[in-house]
């Protein structure tokens, strides 16, 4: 995939690592994705969507087993792969709530959201367990319910206090007793590592980072936490 400049967090070990003619290159891409970049008030910035590659690492299938929002049979389904501590996934959450708000009830799209936390938030992993937690509790909408308070109310970047947890179950009318049970006995750090090694397979290195399948089959990319406009564009031009 072409470098580009994007809100993502990368593992701080491969930015270190950056070839040298890296920049330069950057600076060619990004002169050419200027004529169709947006620019916000707030500084962010929407960068041209991106295209996997001809030999694109391979997508897990979307299964039962996947927490799914809206049609699975959808024409277009977007896997994202996602930190809850991750600043710009934090950003990011909304517009994808947004997306499936204008296309989720007409069955053209589903979300797909599997857990990928970066090393560098060692708060992250068991905050991902506890929305696997109430899964277990109140299938996938209470999963959905859950993950929504924490990108709610999480500062990022580890400012959430485990002291929310339980009381986010409590909330949410679930079982704290049996929640602090699960969560305390790391019986869901499965899940996560599934989920982890999955977005390895698919060459995923920072959060977040969606990938856009059509009739099942992996088209085109979301990297980093790009405006609903941009998302809402790309959407458009598949569902044609």
């Amino acid at each position: 995939m072409e470098p580009e400049i994007t809100q993502t967090e990368t593992p701080t070990v491969a930015m270190n690592n950056a070839q040298p003619y890296a920049i330069p290159f950057a600076i060619v891409i990004a002169g050419l994705a200027i004529a169709g970049a947006i620019y916000f008030g707030d500084g962010k910035k929407a960068e041209l969507p991106s295209v996997l590659p001809t030999g694109a690492p391979t997508v897990d299938p979307v299964t039962s087993a996947d927490h799914i929002l809206g049609n699975p049979n959808a024409k277009v389904v977007i896997v994202e792969y996602s930190d809850l501590e991750c600043p710009f996934c934090k950003t990011f959450h909304p517009t994808m709530q947004r997306i499936m708000s204008e296309y989720g009830d007409s069955g053209k799209v589903a979300w797909v959201y599997r857990h990928f936390p970066l090393d560098r938030h060692p708060k992250a992993p068991k905050e991902a367990e506890a929305t696997e937690c109430a899964f277990k509790q109140g299938g996938n909408a209470k999963f959905w319910e859950y993950l929504n308070k924490v990108f709610e109310i999480t500062p990022a970047n580890d400012g959430l206090d485990p002291a929310e947890l339980p009381k986010i179950a409590k909330e949410l009318n679930l079982d704290v007793t049996a929640f602090n049970k699960c969560l305390a006995s790391g019986e869901m750090k499965a899940r996560i590592d599934r989920d982890i090694a999955s977005g390895q397979k698919a060459s995923v290195s920072g959060t977040p980072y969606s990938i856009i399948l059509v009739n099942g089959k992996p088209v085109s990319s979301i990297n980093g936490a790009q405006p609903y406009e941009v998302v809402k564009s790309q959407i458009d031009a598949l569902l044609k």
